[in-house]
Parts: C-alpha cells; structure tokens; sequence
C-alpha cells in the first residue's frame, strides 16, 4: 500500500499490508506539486528514512527515474539502501518524467540500452542482493504495445533486474494479462491496479506470474476527501460538533505518536 510520510506508513502496517510503497507521486500530491520531477531526491529520501524509523515493513522506494543517468542511479541506490529501503523501483521514462496516468501526458522513454545500463549500475551500487531492484517499463503506458513493453522487460532482466514492473492506464485488466499471457521468463511482475481496480487478488493469484501488488495512489486520495469532507462541513456549520464523530479521535492520535511510551519515559527520566 502506498505511503507518502511516517504516519501514512504506520497505518499501512496497521492495515496488515506486507510492505510500503514510498510513493513519488503521492509525495509530489503532499507537497502540492504536479508529479514532473519537481520533488527533490533529498525529500524522498527523507520520507523513507523517516519512515523506515517508525514502520518496521519492508519498504518499496519509487525514485522514478534514478534521478538523472546511470550515475545519479548509482548515488540514489546507495544512498536509499542506507535510509532502509527494501527495494527500489527505476522506471525507463526520460527525466524529467511526467506521471503516467495523466491523460494525453508526454511520455518518453529512454533508449533501451540506457535503461539497461541503469539497471546494470544499481545493481553494482547496491552493497546486498537482498535490495531488490525493480524494472519499471512504461511501454504500454506510452503506447508502444506489447512487443515493445515484452522486449524491454526481457532486456532490463538480462541487465539483471529481480523484477518488473508492468504499468497499464487501461480501464480493464486486458492489457496487463495479455502482457502476463506472453511473459515467459522466470522473473516475476509487479503491476500497479490503479486504473483497473477489477482486478483483485483472487484473479491475480489465478493468473500467476505477479510477485507484487502496489496500491499506487489510494492513501493521498482518500486523505483528501477525508480532509475536504471534514473541513467544508466544519466551514458550513461554523463549527466543528458535526465532524466529531467522523473523524479520528485524539486518543487515536496519542496512540499512532506512541505517547504512552513518551509518559512513561517522561514520568522514569525526567528529575
């Protein structure tokens, strides 16, 4: 499940998902800017390493695309694998990126040798093969079909890839299991089921071939109408009594801040 702070994190572990997905594009949203490349490195940086201190999940880091060239790849992967990410996902777009979903976006990908080269330098950058690095290709997302999107997921595994991500703005799941049908390499697919939510993980574990699920975006979008719901009917009724009920208490929040564990300290520590 997508994550975009510390907190957003801790809810997800709350929730029962297996990892966090420290998303881009939700960081962009929280900071009020367009998903373009704007959000620094050093910002997303700080968003994992902050919530790697608070979530004990795995964490899947999306740096877009590296940040720049091969590189850039080589300073984010060591620098995101000291913050405590788990797995970093690179995509094959040009830099600066334009988000994926956005209708009628420019997207262009790099030469596939680049991207393989990018992939090559994060794994030579990365210190232990248990930081996974995942391929992301926005073929399908650029229109270039499914000989394109199954010829550069092929290369970024010879580049040495340990998965690929496999994104689709179809409304129906057609496109991503017609891409599954034809895949036959070993190495597993991560989809992102944003734009096709039909497709739930009763038919995912039917079809095979998907190591991860990401919930790409849902955390900042139910954030926001939370928060806009609250704050017009509190603006309406000039008063605050008619949202109590609706949203959480701050008993709630003293436990998300662990601040029964800060009294305890305050009440053994402080003379």
């Amino acid at each position: 499940m997508a994550a975009h702070s510390p907190l957003s994190a801790v809810l997800v572990e709350e929730a029962g998902f297996d990892a966090a997905w420290a998303s881009g594009f939700e960081l962009s949203a929280l900071y009020g800017l367009a998903d373009t490349s704007l959000v620094s490195m050093s910002d997303h940086w700080a968003m994992v390493r902050a919530m790697r201190f608070r979530c004990a999940l795995p964490i899947v880091a999306d740096i877009d695309t590296g940040f720049g060239n091969a590189l850039n790849v080589i300073h984010a992967v060591e620098s995101y694998e000291q913050a405590g990410a788990n797995a970093i996902v690179i995509e094959d777009k040009l830099f600066p990126k334009v988000t994926s979903l956005l209708p009628g976006g420019r997207q262009e990908l790099v030469r596939e040798e680049e991207f393989q080269g990018k992939i090559e330098a994060a794994i030579h950058a990365r210190s232990s093969p248990e930081l996974l690095v995942i391929a992301r290709t926005e073929a399908l997302i650029a229109g270039l079909g499914q000989e394109e999107a199954i010829r550069r997921a092929r290369s970024y595994v010879d580049a040495g890839a340990d998965m690929v991500l496999v994104h689709s703005k179809q409304h129906t799941p057609t496109e991503i299991e017609t891409f599954l049908t034809a895949w036959d390499c070993a190495t597993p697919i991560a989809i992102v089921p944003t734009s096709y939510p039909q497709l739930d993980e009763a038919r995912i574990a039917e079809i095979g071939k998907i190591g991860m699920v990401i919930y790409g975006n849902h955390a900042i979008r139910a954030s926001v109408k939370a928060m806009r719901d609250a704050f017009r009917a509190i603006a309406a009724a000039g008063g605050a009594a008619g949202v109590v009920d609706t949203i959480a208490s701050v008993e709630d929040i003293f436990a998300l801040q662990e601040m029964d564990r800060i009294t305890a300290h305050e009440r053994r520590f402080l003379r």
